[in-house]
């Protein structure tokens, strides 16, 4: 099967409103191209260059002082593409303004709004910046330059050899406990510090180049339902070997948010699979999710929520602080629940040393409201629904808006037991923008792929 590139039918470059052919001289000044060529903000991956930069600055754990700011790599990448991506959205270049969008915006404003009053202007400023940044630059880079098929399929790829790369140093540092990357990063810039942690289950739990071992599960197991669609296209073993390098990997954090999201990504991939002739599979899938929840409600002493918080860990101590955490964090929310208490301390007992709390919804409703945490969670819900919902896309565009689906559900679900800052959490929020071209995607308006995507489909099974 061919894909016929029809380059002279719509505009091409994300700066200009003719055509590929018309304004190749203003798109060579800009310095950009067409997503299909190699120009010069392309990688040689053919990924757009920074996609790539800011891809690879997630694991490069420097903490570089500016002044008063301490920014790392994807910081710096997000500061240079945001005024540019904000451009290519306004001007319809990355498709027309979705609810998301809007919903993305307003979450950073409101939360520069309860900083404000929760700490005054001047000490405000900056981490209400920072989240600007954090948020809607990420977003926004995954909704301008992720914008087929064949660019998810580059991140993918591009994400995985990252993934692989980092592969022996955590084996090293799961077996003796040091902490290669950083020790060896840190003689040249300052990094993130180094966790001290006791072992689990005789091993160590690897934290890599990021703050926390949760951290490292979590962009290592992110998109490993994406990756065993996308990248394991062929039969046989070699469909199976790299999902699996990817989850052992991001099974070395040794930390059970990941894990959990591995479990949830392989079960759903798995009964797609198993059950894909079944029509109503989905359908069937939920109503035994609405038995389960019934379950719970009527035959535990816990609500569904509070069950799933307090099973989904490695030990029952766990379980029962997050349990705690729920309970006095809650109550921090309903005692605030417009403005909440920004980045001040939430009350709680004299017993629970740590302020952390676990569950990145409740955290954005302790801090910032409930305004925040439904501007959040509704951008992130009407965003998967309208891909679950999204008909009309040909075999290879539809295979990878499920598999994007799984992964988002299952970092949503693993949102109830961790919270995503740093760099997970702007990995989160470029996923999010990176699913997007779903809605976009039309069979009848193809870009030119790449012929290892093409090969997907014809030589591949797919999520059928």
């Amino acid at each position: 099967m061919k894909i016929v590139a029809r380059a002279a039918e719509a505009p091409l470059d994300p700066l200009t409103s003719g055509t590929a052919a018309e304004m190749r001289p203003r798109a060579s000044r800009y310095g950009l191209r067409s997503s299909h060529r190699s120009g010069t903000l392309q990688s040689k991956t053919g990924l757009r260059l920074p996609v790539a930069i800011f891809l690879i600055g997630l694991v490069i754990p420097w903490v570089i002082p500016l002044g008063t700011f301490n920014l790392s790599v994807y910081r710096f990448v997000l500061v240079g593409t945001l005024p540019l991506s904000l451009i290519m959205w306004v001007r319809g270049k990355a498709g027309r303004i979705r609810v998301p969008d809007i919903g993305f915006i307003l979450f950073s404003l409101w939360v520069g709004i309860t900083l404000v009053a929760a700490h005054g202007i001047d000490s405000a400023v900056e981490p209400a910046g920072i989240l600007f940044i954090e948020t809607v630059g990420a977003y926004f880079l995954g909704r301008c330059f992720i914008r087929s098929a064949g660019d998810l399929y580059k991140m993918t790829l591009l994400w995985a050899k990252v993934v692989i790369l980092l592969s022996p140093f955590a084996l090293y540092e799961w077996i003796s406990g040091s902490k290669p990357i950083l020790t060896a990063l840190s003689a040249i810039f300052p990094t993130v510090e180094i966790t001290t942690m006791g072992p689990r289950w005789g091993f160590w739990r690897v934290q890599g180049p990021f703050s926390h071992p949760i951290e490292f599960g979590l962009f290592c197991g992110s998109l490993l339902a994406v990756a065993y669609v996308i990248l394991g296209r062929r039969r046989g073993v070699l469909r199976w070997l790299l999902p699996a390098a990817v989850g052992a990997t991001a099974f070395l954090s040794m930390s059970s948010a990941p894990i959990a999201g591995l479990m949830i990504q392989t079960a759903l991939t798995g009964w797609n699979w198993f059950l894909g002739k079944i029509k109503y599979r989905w359908k069937i899938l939920w109503g035994l999710a609405f038995i389960a929840y019934l379950v719970v409600e009527f035959g535990s002493n816990q609500t569904p929520v509070k069950f799933y918080i307090s099973h989904f860990t490695f030990d029952a101590q766990t379980g029962w602080y997050r349990l705690a955490i729920w309970e006095f964090g809650s109550a921090s929310v309903l005692n605030h629940p417009i403005l909440g208490i920004g980045l001040t301390e939430y009350a709680r007992p004299s017993w629970m040393g740590s302020a952390s709390v676990d569950n990145f919804w409740l955290l954005i409703a302790i801090r910032h409201g409930i305004p925040a945490v439904v501007l959040m969670l509704g951008s992130c819900l009407w965003l998967t629904g309208a891909m679950a919902f999204k008909k009309g896309l040909d075999e290879k565009e539809d295979t990878f808006r499920l598999s994007l689906l799984i992964s988002l559900m299952a970092l949503f679900f693993v949102g109830c037991t961790v919270h995503f800052h740093g760099a997970t959490y702007v990995w989160l929020m470029f996923l999010l923008g990176s699913s997007v071209w779903t809605l976009d995607a039309s069979p009848g308006e193809k870009s030119l792929a790449d012929s290892s995507v093409e090969n997907f489909v014809v030589r591949g099974r797919g999520l059928r």
